[in-house]
């Protein structure tokens, strides 16, 4: 029962890049090996009879076992129909030649590297290429044409070009993939060093059109009279790397991919202001629902999470004019709230100028936005609002029961405090409400 250490884990031993994960092949049972290498460390297995596989955690390691198999496919799905196989045959199944590396287990040739495709020559020069020929690699399972790219997007490594042919060729194939499948390669290459490498690979091979369309029709540039506003896909992703050199939150990272969504639904063009995208903060937050269910993606908090930040991605800017007032620096942290921090970094990544001096303002002017925001936060306590007032005191001082009354008293002591009428306080909350009440014809019980 010849055993080997294959694929992820000896691609990023070579590449020194840290695994947690080791996949083991087992000419034979991988679950009968893995019961008897479970039994000596004395830790819990769990097996898969299904899938024949076992695994169990060691050392901050997760260890799998699995047989070696070969395979084969149907046109309609892209689950293979699997027999035993030799390492040999387990290797040429394999996705891309730097996967297929193997390290042995045998104590006669223990750590020994099998390399039959020339994985570790591939690995060396940057290069992902598929074992077998691209097109049987990627018909078979056109999920290797979205991991073809996520390595890429992550190692930055480049896809040999016959590689690249046979995914436009075959990029139809990902119909038969489920959306979860799709979206795990999507969020593996937005939480790549680079992201941008991902979606132009994406969109140059015809992917992005079918799983993404919205982002497609940011590519281009219209000019008339002389004026041409900047091409908005590029943008995009140059705000998305912006960001992934600062922060690795997956959601922060969809909403800048999604926060442009909407201007080439707002372009228009006036001859004195040039092309404008008056409202596509707007109708950007409205569209995120609709591309979170295409997605298939979780309409949670996430999603309102990615909506809040496309929403607001315009408004830190308008506080750097020195006469607004604290009152619009109130109501954005009002309205952002705990994810303030978060939106100030979108914004900071929005500067994608290649005038040093004009980056160099904008990176000033958000300085000072900055300092506004702790300066009032500090004051005033806005970014975690409660009302001073609750509804069940409004009921309980004025005898009433739940109604509009209520809402309208809650809205008029919020404003007031948001536009510094009075401090955020329980003592000026309440004599504000009895100001209101009376106006209303509340009384007392």
């Amino acid at each position: 029962m010849r055993a080997f250490v294959i694929g992820g884990y000896v691609r990023d031993s070579l590449l020194k890049r840290s695994s947690k994960d080791i996949d083991i092949v087992v000419e034979g049972s991988g679950i009968e090996l893995a019961q008897k290498v479970a039994g000596k460390l004395g830790v819990t297995l769990s097996v898969f009879k299904s899938f024949g596989t076992a695994m169990f955690k060691w050392k901050g390691l997760e260890i799998e076992f699995v047989g070696a198999r070969k395979e084969s496919y149907r046109a309609t799905s892209r689950k293979p129909i699997v027999e035993d196989g030799s390492i040999e045959d387990d290797q040429l199944r394999r996705d891309f030649t730097i996967n297929a590396l193997a390290y042995s287990l045998q104590e006669e040739d223990y750590g020994t590297l099998s390399d039959p495709f020339n994985g570790l020559e591939d690995l060396k020069n940057g290069i992902i290429r598929t074992p077998l020929d691209p097109d049987t690699t990627y018909s078979d399972d056109p999920l290797r044409m979205l991991r073809a790219i996520r390595f890429a997007s992550q190692l930055s490594f480049t896809i040999v070009p016959e590689s690249i042919r046979s995914i436009k060729k075959n990029r139809e194939r990902i119909s038969i993939l489920s959306q979860e499948r799709i979206n795990e390669e999507l969020n593996r290459i937005l939480l790549s060093p680079a992201p941008s490498k991902g979606f132009y690979l994406l969109e140059s091979t015809g992917l992005l059109n079918l799983i993404l369309p919205q982002l497609v029709l940011l590519k281009g540039v219209e000019t008339m009279d002389g004026k041409g506003h900047k091409d908005n896909f590029s943008h995009t992703l140059q705000v998305v790397d912006n960001l992934a050199k600062r922060s690795d939150n997956l959601w922060l990272l969809w909403a800048a991919l999604l926060h442009d969504i909407a201007k080439p639904a707002t372009k228009s063009y006036d001859p004195e202001a040039g092309w404008t995208f008056h409202g596509h903060d707007f109708l950007g937050a409205k569209m995120i629902p609709r591309i979170f269910t295409q997605l298939k993606m979780p309409l949670n908090e996430k999603m309102k999470y990615v909506q809040k930040m496309v929403q607001l991605h315009l408004r830190p800017i308008a506080l750097v004019q020195e006469e607004v007032g604290d009152s619009a620096v109130r109501r954005l942290l009002f309205d952002a709230g705990e994810d303030i921090d978060d939106l100030m970094l979108l914004c900071e990544a929005d500067i994608t100028s290649k005038n040093e001096n004009t980056v160099k303002r904008h990176r000033n002017n958000f300085a000072t936005v900055r300092e506004k925001l702790k300066e009032i936060e500090e004051k005033d306590a806005i970014r975690n609002f409660k009302n001073p007032v609750t509804g069940e005191i409004i009921m309980e001082l004025y005898d009433i029961a739940p109604g509009r009354e209520i809402g309208l008293i809650k809205e008029y002591i919020k404003n007031s405090i948001l536009d510094g009428a009075i401090g955020n306080n329980f003592d000026e909350a309440m004599a504000l409400l009895e100001k209101k009440a009376a106006e209303i014809g509340l009384k007392k019980r």
